[in-house]
């Protein structure tokens, strides 16, 4: 094939290169260490309960409803806030939260670093929460110890930040996948929410640790798929609707979460005490919750599987949904450890089962699914992750097309009601704004030539220095600096009023000629068709605001290019944003006859 380029060699779709499979098989490693510490955080998690409501030192799968402690319950939860309290203040503030703001802060601000006490402290703090009542899930705190031990290994290693990041979202990736056996969605989590690029680099590695996470909780005999859901729907206009339907109301319900979270956070944060004593008031409240349903504290994983089932009715649904909503919230707002998933898709499923009764006729639980999935999209901003959470958590890929409608929709009401998701203004309260839109780079697809100035003054090499200078300061002068020619428009160098100044106090007589002062300089030029992508390394490297810009043949002058003329490229970019014209129809028609008409 034949290209105007004459060097095309070097351009390629992406830039990754073989050092990816060094990284992949690091991820490995950390997919494996991430696996054993999600199998352990969810036998911490089944421990912290036995001990906490049944005063038993035992694995064994009891249900919360069914503690002999009674009213003395309420207490339970308090308890379990003060130990958190207290690890959080002596041990690690990081553990605070529901992890993922955290690992999204490590990766954007921290150059991907997260110590040890993390991946030690987090699972055992979330352990302790969820098992003593917490209306948590794991996922948040695996997502956050898988990324620590991640970042460990990476440590341990010669590789770059980027590098790093990678190897945390593996090991974030790796959790998830452990946890729900949702390799696929921890995949997408990954690159809606963490990695902010779309590389082969960075999501070659995250997927190659989601799939081994996979193989090996399946070698492991884990359940998968964990909610099992065989219903579905006709496909018509009418349920189109009502997926549509749906998806607003749940797109509601998460500004509202998000809102309630929030709100919980800054009234604690005009109480006279110290944090640390936050989470305990959020564990009364927690307490007392479980005193009016009791279905809502925990991980709440029977929840799920009742509302699938089609089991759970409107009623019991919608005190769920109250009860969970004001102890979440609460206790997130609190500062105390434990995850937002499953509380998501516990208050997106409930309110799905309490609507159901007035949307199209569809299989039990299929509202409810659908519910769970833009709720939990919505609230996150990750309706891709949601959709293939949904279809992985429930081994139904009959309900893709419904989920992602669903799930669309919320997206869509969130985005246009809410300026942060409830991960993104956690960050933002601490100073930090995150951009979640993701673009190709314009300097990566503008040429020199596009942009560059074609009409160039330049001065010749036999100007004097005395000549440069007066030239330089004379009132009809209109820019700072000018390319230096040879007789044969060779490109000689650039003067500018602080090279004058150094030649002048170096002593270099007056009479001297440019050519003779730029002898033997080493020039950096610019090519018409290089992209500005490499033109913006050299303005920096060269530490000067313009280059000349000569052909690759014979070297001729043909042009100057300076930052600014980059900056139109950008400002270029902001137009085709803004600035709405019709190119075909009534409109295009008009518009030619009016600028026809100016011009008589």
């Amino acid at each position: 094939m034949k290209t105007n380029h004459p060097n095309p060699g070097h351009l390629r779709d992406f830039t990754t290169d073989a050092r990816v499979l060094f990284i992949a098989a690091i991820a490995v490693v950390v997919a494996t260490a991430g696996l054993f510490a999600g199998i352990g955080l969810l036998k911490l998690i089944r421990l912290a309960t036995n001990i906490a409501y049944f005063g038993q030192f035992s694995l064994a799968d009891l249900k919360l409803r069914d503690t002999p402690l009674g009213l003395a319950a309420v207490i339970v939860p308090v308890i379990g806030a003060l130990i958190i309290g207290l690890m959080a203040r002596f041990g690690s503030e990081k553990i605070r939260g529901h992890g993922i703001p955290e690992a999204i802060e490590a990766i954007l601000l921290g150059r991907s670093k997260l110590d040890a006490k993390v991946a030690i402290l987090k699972p055992l703090s979330s352990a302790i929460s969820i098992g003593s009542g917490g209306p948590f899930g794991a996922e948040g705190p695996i997502i956050m110890t898988g990324g620590a031990i991640g970042s460990l290994i990476a440590q341990m290693l010669p590789v770059s930040d980027n590098e790093r990041k990678t190897l945390l979202v593996a090991g974030a990736a790796a959790g998830m996948t452990t946890v729900f056996g949702t390799p696929i969605a921890a995949i997408m989590l990954a690159v809606e929410l963490l990695l902010f690029e779309w590389t082969p680099r960075s999501f070659i590695p995250v997927a190659v640790a989601a799939i081994i996470a996979e193989v090996e909780r399946t070698m492991l005999h884990l359940p998968g798929p964990i909610f099992p859901f065989q219903g579905g729907m006709e496909v018509s206009f009418v349920g189109l609707a009502g997926w549509a339907s749906i998806g607003v109301a749940a797109g509601l319900l998460s500004g509202l979460l998000t809102q309630m979270v929030y709100a919980c956070e800054d009234g604690f944060q005009k109480l006279p005490i110290h944090w640390m004593w936050w989470p305990m008031i959020g564990g009364l409240v927690v307490g007392i919750g479980g005193l009016i349903e009791p279905q809502a504290l925990g991980v709440g994983y029977d929840n799920i599987a009742d509302m699938l089932d089609g089991r759970t009715v409107a009623t019991a649904a919608l005190i769920l949904l109250v009860v969970k909503a004001i102890i979440w919230s609460v206790a997130l707002g609190s500062g105390t450890s434990g995850g937002v998933l499953a509380p998501l898709l516990i208050m997106g499923g409930a309110m799905g089962a309490v609507l159901a009764g007035v949307l199209p006729a569809a299989d039990p639980g299929f509202w409810a699914l659908l519910a769970m999935a833009a709720t939990m999209g919505g609230t996150m901003r990750a309706p891709l992750t949601a959709t293939f959470f949904a279809v992985e958590l429930t081994g139904n890929t009959h309900m893709l097309v419904p989920l992602i409608a669903a799930c669309a929709a919320a997206h869509a009401v969130t985005v246009l009601l809410m300026k942060r998701s409830i991960l993104t203004e956690k960050i933002a309260r601490r100073g930090h704004h995150l951009v979640r839109e993701y673009r190709v780079d314009p300097f990566a697809l503008t040429r020199v030539r596009e942009v560059m100035t074609s009409e160039v003054e330049s001065v010749p090499a036999t100007m004097t220095l005395h000549g440069a200078a007066a030239f330089l300061t004379a009132p009809e002068t209109r820019h700072p600096s000018f390319p230096v020619v040879d007789e044969n428009g060779h490109v000689l160098g650039l003067i500018d009023p602080p090279a004058i100044l150094r030649w002048r106090r170096a002593g270099t007589h007056r009479t001297t000629t440019l050519g003779e002062l730029l002898a033997g300089s080493k020039v950096t030029l610019a090519y018409p068709d290089e992209y500005l992508e490499g033109l913006s390394d050299k303005l920096l490297m060269a530490n000067v605001s313009h280059l000349p810009v000569v052909t690759r043949e014979g070297l001729q002058l043909v042009g100057y290019v300076g930052w600014k003329d980059l900056m139109r490229v950008r400002s270029r970019k902001q137009a085709e944003e803004r600035d709405r014209s019709a190119l075909l129809g009534f409109g295009t028609r008009r518009r030619k006859k009016e600028e026809a008409a100016e011009s008589l």
